[in-house]
């Protein structure tokens, strides 16, 4: 258990007097309408459970560029972060471990005209919510596509994009999830909205990242006539490069521990396993995560 390096950690970590008090731990998580959130509140409960530690706070967040912000501000010691975002800012953290992998979204309603990626030229396209993983794939997307500035974006989370696409207030949005995005399936499943096929801009996405990879998102998913290729994006849960390995590695065990109770809160964790788990390239695993991985047991 981690009771015995409590002491060495809380001189380390925010929230707790060296012998004094229980380690508090923050999780920088997601939006509402994501993955992360969902995720975080149910893995808190088992860390502090399992580790026997105080409950960890689960931070909302926008999303994967603000979580790797409170990590490197001290405001966060643990954060779900999308790999393309980790990649471009390796210095000082390290991975516990990938988690689930995310697929790209682009919808627009049932009934639009858009069938294509380019066609989006001079329409109204939500790209995310501001400093999430998100908006930092759709800016890619949109400049790879020669739409940079060609579009009018909005910068709006999940459910507002949702809502404002069924409203006709805009033409199309991105979004980066899991299968199936439970309240996308819904509108899909009444036939108001369709997904982009993305496949003609992998190689060159593959290009700007190798973490990108490609994926079928298969029709049935959000009950299309057809599946559509599109962007896969795997995730990680990172920390501080710092933090101690015994809290890093119970942290790891603790994750995969929790992956059936995970998976009663969102499917995606169902990816959630050792083998994939341990490929965080290009982001270093935390010497503590390793440990875990080489000793193969809880």
């Amino acid at each position: 258990m981690l009771a015995a390096v409590i002491a060495v950690v809380c001189a380390l970590v925010t929230g707790c007097d060296p012998g004094v008090g229980p380690l508090h731990l923050r999780i920088a998580a997601g939006n509402p309408g994501g993955v992360y959130l969902p995720l975080a509140k149910p893995l808190a409960a088992a860390w502090a459970a399992d580790l026997e530690i105080a409950l960890p706070e689960v931070q909302e967040t926008q999303g994967s560029l603000d979580n790797l912000a409170r990590l490197r501000s001290d405001q966060a010691d643990i954060a779900f972060v999308a790999a393309d975002v980790a990649a471009d800012q390796p210095t000082g953290i390290a991975a516990l471990a990938r988690i689930h992998d995310d697929y790209l979204h682009v919808v627009v309603r049932a009934d639009s005209s858009i069938t294509a990626i380019e066609q989006l030229k001079e329409h109204r396209v939500a790209i995310g919510a501001p400093d999430s993983g998100v908006e930092y794939i759709a800016h890619r997307l949109l400049t790879i596509a020669g739409l940079s500035g060609r579009v009018t974006t909005r910068q709006l989370g999940f459910q507002d994009s949702l809502t404002a696409l069924t409203r006709g207030e805009i033409d199309a949005f991105f979004w980066s999830g899991g299968l199936p995005t439970v309240r996308l399936a819904e509108a899909a499943g009444s036939t108001r909205v369709r997904l982009l096929d993305l496949e003609d801009f992998i190689p060159r996405m593959r290009e700007i990242s190798p973490v990108y990879g490609t994926a079928t998102i298969p029709a049935s998913t959000y009950h299309q006539e057809k599946p559509v290729t599109t962007l896969l994006v795997p995730n990680f849960l990172i920390v501080r490069s710092s933090m101690p390995d015994d809290l890093a590695r119970g942290l790891t065990a603790g994750l995969f521990g929790a992956r059936t109770r995970l998976a009663e809160v969102n499917p995606a964790a169902l990816s959630i396993d050792v083998h994939p788990g341990i490929e965080t390239e290009p982001l270093p695993l935390h010497p503590g995560a390793l440990r875990y991985f080489r000793e193969g047991k809880p």
